[in-house]
């Protein structure tokens, strides 16, 4: 599955989080970089030695971390890995069917942490600038004098 095109973030409840952590936001949104990057990491290795058991926290960790920020793509992902981990833990068998879920798991993460931090980043310009430095400061462009 592609996310090219598509959204990876819920911006409307990324908004949520934001007004609900308020000052702590970016402490938490840093605390997700850190255990995102450990649970993928965890994963990964899980899916490397066959271990379906070693799967299942990492990726129930990741799951609730992200829709906790609106990373639905990110969320369901974690998700799917979690479920099918977890039949392998029921069930006694490996993990291969993760494989191809793992593969994507890293590169949607990344992609999804660029996201969010960026839009975290308060030294970040959010609105397009037209004709900068056409007018002066506070001018609209092709205006002399008093607005």
């Amino acid at each position: 599955m592609s996310f090219e095109g598509s959204t990876l973030v819920d911006w409307t409840a990324f908004t949520q989080a934001r007004s609900l952590l308020g000052a702590g936001f970016v402490r938490i949104l840093g605390y997700f970089r850190e255990d995102g990057v450990k649970s993928v990491a965890s994963i990964e290795a899980a899916m490397r030695s066959g271990s379906a058991a070693a799967m299942v926290l990492p990726a129930h960790t990741l799951k609730g971390e992200s829709r906790q920020f609106g990373a639905e793509p990110l969320a369901d992902l974690a998700e799917v890995i979690e479920g099918i981990a977890r039949d392998c833990v029921e069930t006694h068998d490996t993990p291969e069917e993760a494989m191809e879920h793992v593969a994507r798991l890293r590169p949607l993460f990344e992609a999804t942490l660029a996201l969010l931090e960026r839009e975290a980043n308060p030294i970040v310009e959010r609105r397009p600038v037209v004709n900068a430095g056409v007018g002066g400061f506070g001018r609209r462009p092709g205006q002399f004098g008093r607005a």
